[in-house]
């Protein structure tokens, strides 16, 4: 059987989804492996690299695309500048494994579905434990903490840490951090690093033992609403919930050099919870980084892609955090996806067992249907 990775055709995606330490697990486990030439060169992996593994370099994008098993970091959904051309590769029966956005670009399930392909959309794994070493989401939210601050530390006219000189004592950088996830809880301990002064909110108080444990203060804001979706991910608030929580947190935005919001509901648009009038009441020089700006951003005056710069007050909304460490990005995901596709495979073979929930609930198309239940209901589809 023979498995692929691609180059990735996503404007400005540096990340692969198969990097040359990946590649003896897969020869183990009895898979020819492909991989289209110039896939890993934008995050430092050259084909020899792959060659020195025991991979084959694809001749063109075409021989890699026949292959059984298709890895990919954006796929069709994901990837929208290249749908239409990548839909014309895909071949019934080929299974591809992805990020595919599904909840937020559902027609795209439904074409994938058409060509007759079985896609597995990596954003839709369960939090269970089983499945930690398959979750890309967490693991890019790391990167994306991570970058994030240092986008920051960059903006900001400040240091970070505070310094006692000669020439006088510099006071520590303030950091607000709103939502504890992965990507809030790296970008504390990363601020924490470099020397901030940190504090953090989220919807869901739970998370305090953990921004606490990382040196960061959690800012308490009691709005009796059950924030928190199985599976620990952040819910959803109601709208005059998120009106008393921008009431309450405006203090804590004014008072900070760096704002960094990672809110984002998956398949949703990221919530409101910095206006543009917390913008106005911060000093000037001030930084925030909206890391929700893909979905339309937590900051109100977010632009995505773009800095904005307002009242002295500097807007970035990046997108696609991760493939600007593409190195270690793909590293990152190459384990959570060869992990995946090792749970999928029985005796050699690609066993769609649905009594696994990690198959179960990534499943979004197979046999020219669009089978995954919230997908589905997108559609409009009983």
């Amino acid at each position: 059987m023979k498995v692929a990775a691609v180059r990735e055709s996503f404007p400005g995606e540096h990340r692969v989804a198969l990097v040359p330490a990946s590649v003896p697990t897969l020869l183990k486990a009895g898979f020819e492996v492909l991989v289209e030439s110039g896939a890993g060169d934008a995050a430092g992996y050259p084909d020899q690299q792959y060659i020195d593994k025991g991979a084959t370099i694809a001749a063109d994008r075409k021989a890699a695309f026949e292959a059984d098993v298709l890895l990919q970091v954006r796929a069709a959904g994901a990837n929208p500048h290249t749908t239409d051309a990548d839909l014309q590769s895909y071949r019934q029966g080929q299974v591809v494994i992805a990020m595919a956005d599904p909840l937020g670009s559902p027609q795209a399930a439904k074409q994938l579905a058409a060509k007759g392909v079985t896609s597995f959309a990596l954003e839709l794994l369960p939090r269970i434990t089983r499945a930690q070493s398959m979750d890309v989401l967490s693991a890019m939210a790391t990167v994306a903490g991570y970058r994030a601050v240092l986008l920051a530390a960059e903006a900001l006219p400040k240091m970070f840490p505070m310094l006692m000189t000669a020439a006088g004592t510099l006071t520590p950088a303030k950091v607000f951090i709103v939502g504890a996830g992965v990507a809030g809880l790296q970008a504390i301990a990363t601020a924490r690093r470099l020397g901030a002064v940190v504090s953090a909110y989220d919807v869901r108080p739970v998370v305090k033992e953990q921004v606490e444990s990382l040196g960061g203060k959690f800012l308490e804001i009691e709005l009796q609403v059950v924030a928190e979706e199985k599976g620990g991910y952040a819910g959803q608030l109601d709208e005059q919930a998120l009106e008393k929580q921008r009431e309450l947190m405006a203090k804590a935005v004014a008072g900070s050099d760096v704002v960094i919001t990672t809110a984002a509901v998956p398949g949703k648009k990221a919530p409101l919870l910095v206006t543009a009038a917390m913008v106005a009441g911060m000093a000037p020089g001030s930084v925030i980084v909206d890391l929700a700006a893909e979905r339309g951003g937590n900051c109100e005056l977010t632009r995505p892609g773009e800095t904005v710069k307002t009242g002295g007050v500097t807007i970035l909304g990046p997108a696609n955090l991760p493939s600007e460490v593409p190195y270690h990005a793909s590293q990152m995901f190459a384990k959570n996806i060869t992990t995946f596709l090792l749970n999928l495979v029985k005796e050699g073979q690609i066993d769609v067992n649905l009594d696994d929930a990690i198959i179960r609930d990534t499943l979004v198309a197979r046999d020219g249907q669009v089978v995954q239940p919230r997908v589905r209901e997108l559609l409009g589809e009983s």
